[in-house]
């Protein structure tokens, strides 16, 4: 009984992990068919139109009766329900697949692919004959997606039967980190992975990887890597590399910044060839390094009321360039409040791509109401943190003196009533003496 209790726990175990990969797993995508309007004739602006899309999506093919039994929505016209077949399931992510009555739905753009030969001399190795294979000629799509909350981009190349609505998945490329932060100087892993159907006559064919970084219009090339030929190109960049261990055997294309650096801010784009195919991801980076604090003089001197005190908070190293300076004051009675932002300067920026910034305060005991001092501190608010400096004032010389003040007086006064009362008594016991003396010599 226990041996058939085992298979039957065995079964349902099996059964439930088939049911959710190929069904419950694997979403229905609402996508945006965006493509160029009909009778266009050129120039620099291309209008474009968008439908309503649906995908149904499966890690197995799909016959008429499992088509019969599904209904997409009435306001989606026919000729955009698409019926995907994904055997890796790499649109099967949570990411792509939210709770029902789900506000926030993942992003997905869907537009006709024209099959082409690559211009890139690391990829133009995968199609050195000028024939265009009859495996071309069918309806091929690109779907880009975006899943919740960046937990994956998603970039694939479908191809169906000409007038047909089954597409099969063909490449896919993917990163599950589409944003990164990272401190200065730490090593950096932008992920990049990519899949191939196996069934298709491009899987095998040989590959190609491209990593490009962007940043406010410039660009240049960090990685390239020719799979067909087994080389790298040259590129001026240094402390990046790939694994290409990993690359030929699970398809991971993740790049490797040995170092961050300043300059490392922007965003980089993965991108697979394949003969005649192509995909690719974008990944930002960001470098976050939180500021260091100085508050000078220091330590500081000692404030006169009536006097004026110039102080300084010197921010730096920090990066991005966004930074909130301001002051604070702390009481003796352990109450704080703002004095302000000060005078702030313009942003400096070093070798290394980091900036630095101050702010000038200027203390005047009686319009600020600083008593008898306490700590002046400086507050940084930065996207890698808030950081503060602290630094101790005295106050002398305050006409209102506090209860303290008023004890230590009465006893300093009490002391030098008692001294004077001493030497009285001494002058005075010495001088009745001498009287006393001066009368027994007369008689």
């Amino acid at each position: 009984m226990s041996y058939i209790s085992s298979i039957y726990k065995i079964s349902i175990i099996a059964f439930a992990l088939f049911f959710g990969v190929s069904s419950s797993g694997c979403p229905v995508l609402e996508c945006w068919f965006v493509q160029e309007k009909p009778g266009h004739r050129g120039g620099f602006s291309v209008p474009m139109s968008q439908e309503k899309s649906l995908m149904f999506i499966r890690t197995e093919a799909y016959s008429e009766e499992i088509i019969s039994d599904l209904h997409p929505p009435a306001d989606i016209s026919p000729s955009r329900v698409y019926y995907v077949s994904d055997p890796a399931g790499t649109f099967c992510s949570a990411a792509l697949n939210p709770p029902k009555g789900s506000v926030n739905k993942p992003k997905c753009e869907i537009n006709p692919f024209m099959p082409h030969a690559s211009m890139v001399r690391w990829a133009s190795a995968l199609t050195d004959s000028a024939q265009s294979p009859v495996y071309l000629q069918a309806d091929w799509f690109s779907v880009a997606a975006q899943g919740l909350d960046e937990q994956l981009t998603l970039s694939n190349i479908m191809r169906a039967p000409s007038a047909s609505k089954e597409p099969n998945v063909i490449l896919s490329v993917s990163s599950k980190t589409p944003v990164v932060r990272s401190r200065l100087g730490e090593p950096v892993l932008l992920d990049c992975g990519f899949w191939v159907d196996q069934s298709s006559p491009v899987h095998g064919s040989g590959f190609s990887v491209e990593w490009r970084y962007q940043f406010r219009g410039e660009g240049r090339l960090v990685l390239a890597y020719d799979g067909k030929n087994d080389r790298f190109a040259e590129t001026s960049e240094t402390g990046a590399d790939i694994d290409i261990t990993g690359l030929y055997e699970t398809g991971n294309a993740s790049l490797i910044l040995e170092e961050s650096q300043v300059r490392h801010s922007g965003t980089y784009i993965c991108t697979v060839y394949l003969p005649h195919l192509l995909a690719q991801v974008a990944v930002d980076l960001e470098i976050v390094e939180p500021p260091s604090l100085s508050i000078y003089p220091s330590p500081l001197p000692l404030l006169v009321p009536g006097q004026l005190l110039l102080i300084k908070c010197e921010a730096s190293g920090f990066a991005p360039h966004t930074l909130d300076l301001g002051w604070e004051f702390t009481g003796a009675d352990g109450k704080s409040r703002s004095l302000g932002q000060g005078g702030v300067t313009g942003h400096r920026q070093a070798s290394d791509g980091t900036f630095s910034q101050s702010s000038r305060l200027e203390l005047d005991s009686g319009k600020m109401r600083l008593g008898r001092g306490g700590d002046i501190t400086c507050v940084a608010k930065h996207a890698g943190g808030t950081r503060r400096a602290t630094a101790t004032l005295s106050v002398i010389g305050v006409s209102a003196p506090s209860i303290e003040d008023s004890m230590a007086m009465v006893a300093v006064a009490l002391l030098l009533y008692g001294m004077i009362k001493f030497l009285y008594w001494t002058f005075s016991s010495s001088d009745s003496s001498d009287t006393e003396l001066e009368n027994k010599k007369e008689k």
